[in-house]
C-alpha cells in the first residue's frame, strides 16, 4: 500500500548482511570482512536507495535484536521478510546481449534444438536456463530484461563496474523451469514466527512491477561510491 511521504527524519531498513567466510569471492576494503546494505523505504526516484557498510565483524559487540522501523514507507513491499541465507556457488555466463555478434550467432545456432524441447526461442532459452541465475544473489553477471547493456564506470575513478547484488522481485520463473533450482529442499518451511512464506518470493520484497535492483561497486577499491540499475 503506498503511502505519502514522512516529514521527518526515516530509520533506514537492513536488507542483507554478508560475511565474507560465506561469500568467497566477495572483495572487501582492507581491515573489513562483513557488509550491511540498508535502503530508505521511499523511491529515489524509481527504487530505494541503498547505503552500503563495509565492518570487521570482530568490532560489532552490542547487537540489536530487533532493528528499528521507519514511521512510514512508501510500499508495504519495501519491507523485507527476515531470512537465513544458505549460500549455493554457482556458474553463469553474460546475456547475450554482452556478447559479440560472432558469438551470438554461434550460441543461437547451438540453442536451436535445446530450446525447441523447451518450447523456448533460442536468446530464452540461453539468457534464462543456461546464462544468469535468477533471484537474489551476490555477484555473477547481470540480466538484461528491461533495458539493453549500459557503460557502468565508478564514478571516482573510472573502472568498469561489477555487480555486487542482485535485489530481485522473485526468486525464480516459468522460463527458468528446474535450471536454477537450489540445492535445498524446494518445500522447507519458513523461520518459527514468520507471517509471510511465498518459495518464490521468500523475502516479500518488490522492485517496480516486478524488477530487480542491482548494485554495482568498483573492482579496484569496494570502498568508492556504488551505483544502482533496475532491470
Amino acid at each position: 500500500m503506498a503511502v505519502q511521504p514522512y516529514d521527518g527524519s526515516i530509520a533506514m531498513l537492513p536488507v542483507a548482511q554478508l560475511y565474507a567466510r560465506d561469500v568467497p569471492d566477495l572483495r572487501t576494503p582492507e581491515g573489513a570482512d562483513l557488509l550491511q546494505i540498508l535502503w530508505c523505504p521511499f523511491d529515489h526516484p524509481i527504487m530505494p536507495r541503498t547505503v552500503l557498510i563495509w565492518r570487521s565483524a570482530a568490532t560489532i559487540t552490542d547487537i540489536l535484536t530487533t532493528p528499528p522501523e521507519p514511521p512510514a514507507m512508501q510500499f508495504d513491499s519495501y519491507l523485507p521478510e527476515p531470512c537465513l541465507l544458505h549460500p549455493e556457488q554457482v556458474t553463469e555466463y553474460p546475456d547475450h546481449l554482452e556478447l559479440s555478434a560472432e558469438l551470438q550467432e554461434q550460441l543461437r545456432q547451438w540453442s536451436v534444438p535445446q530450446a525447441a524441447e523447451e518450447d523456448m526461442d533460442p536468446w530464452t532459452y540461453y539468457d534464462c536456463v543456461l546464462s544468469s541465475a535468477p533471484g537474489w544473489k551476490v555477484g555473477g553477471w547481470p540480466a538484461w530484461d528491461s533495458t539493453d547493456p549500459i557503460p557502468r564506470p565508478c564514478p571516482e575513478c573510472g573502472t568498469e563496474m561489477e555487480v555486487l547484488l542482485t535485489i530481485a522481485t522473485f526468486e525464480g520463473g516459468d522460463d527458468a523451469g528446474r535450471s536454477w533450482s537450489p540445492s535445498e529442499d524446494p518445500a522447507a518451511e519458513p523461520s518459527s514466527g514468520s507471517e509471510h512464506f511465498d518459495p518464490d518470493q521468500p523475502t516479500a520484497v518488490q522492485i517496480g512491477s516486478g524488477y530487480r535492483q542491482q548494485l554495482y561497486v568498483c573492482p579496484a577499491a569496494p570502498e568508492h561510491p556504488h551505483i544502482e540499475l533496475m532491470t
